[in-house]
């Protein structure tokens, strides 16, 4: 498993409503395992974030959506980007990625975190506790769900969850890879280096750099090669026809898009993707398009733009 090109669907407001939803969700998929990408990721959310739009637009539940295009899309992984701990009880976690694997023959990775968006908490009655107690809860979930999805029959009693002789059948790899999300580099980048495949990190750009040589560092104190722990950076990427289209598209943004988008033409997108972020030493990337990413053809275009960058 790898994730070098990764396109994540952050955004369900589309030109028609509840009918053409799933459609449009799907041309994406499609568009993006013809050009070049490799894993498709929707958000694990119940409300939309308020970066991205008012906290009533349209939110698919994240598994839901992906056992669908597992079935609509032939190559590329799926993934939450990333599985809110706090959601799910671990055993069901593993347990629903376990079938999504079986679904789409092998392509489902576990992207997983502890979890941080309080209103969802509040408002559909699951603990959210505090910072400390969600990486506790994290940690313990990673304990539980690691050897499950490698098919391990596990007991665990911990402060948090408990599973006696857990069992996990049927799957169809040896092991679903597992994928943590975040750039926290005590906490976050700690799990990743014990339990993870690959980290995918959103942070400001200028400090990308220093966050890839401590996630090195994690791994180098438990004694794992950095080499075999792969990670990934989530960019905003709006393509826009004009310099006068991205002014008004900047305007429009939230003052944390506006500070971390790329806005240009694909081109230019693609460039700044490559100097900026590859060069500071990610393996990969993940974008998102939540402007316009619907568009008939832009998935397509930034995928065949990217893909070779990735590539080399």
């Amino acid at each position: 498993m790898t994730i070098s090109l990764g396109y994540q669907i952050p955004k369900f407001t589309y030109p028609g409503g509840a009918d053409a939803l799933f459609e449009t969700v799907v041309a994406q998929t499609r568009e993006a395992e013809a050009s070049g990408f490799d894993t498709v990721l929707v958000m694990d959310h119940f409300y939309q974030l308020p970066d991205l739009g008012a906290i009533d637009e349209p939110m698919l539940e994240a598994y839901s959506i992906l056992a669908a295009l597992a079935a609509s899309s032939s190559t590329v992984q799926l993934a939450a980007l990333v599985s809110g701990n706090t959601y799910r009880n671990p055993a069901l976690l593993a347990k629903t990625v376990s079938t999504l694997d079986v679904i789409s023959r092998g392509r489902a990775i576990l992207g997983i975190g502890a979890g941080w968006f309080q209103q969802e908490h509040d408002e559909l009655g699951f603990a959210f506790d505090t910072f400390t107690e969600r990486f506790q809860k994290l940690e313990e979930a990673l304990e539980i769900i690691a050897p499950m999805l490698r098919g391990e029959r596990l007991t665990f009693d911990g402060k948090w969850y408990q599973v006696q002789n857990a069992l996990n059948e049927p799957r169809y790899r040896d092991a679903v890879p597992i994928m943590l999300g975040g750039s926290g580099e005590r906490k976050t980048f700690r799990l990743a280096a014990r339990f993870a495949d690959h980290i995918n990190m959103i942070c400001p750009r200028p400090v990308l750099p220093h966050k890839v040589q401590v996630l090195h560092q994690r791994c180098e104190e438990i004694g794992r090669d950095p080499g075999t722990l792969k990670s990934s950076f989530l960019a905003t990427a709006i393509p826009v026809d004009s310099a006068a289209e991205g002014r008004r598209v900047h305007e429009s943004l939230s003052p944390f898009l506006q500070a971390e988008s790329f806005i240009g033409s694909p081109a230019e997108i693609a460039g700044q993707l490559g100097d900026d972020i590859l060069g500071a030493g990610v393996d990969g990337l993940i974008i998102n398009m939540p402007v316009n990413g619907h568009e008939p053809g832009l998935v397509a275009e930034m995928g065949k733009l990217l893909s070779p960058l990735v590539a080399q």
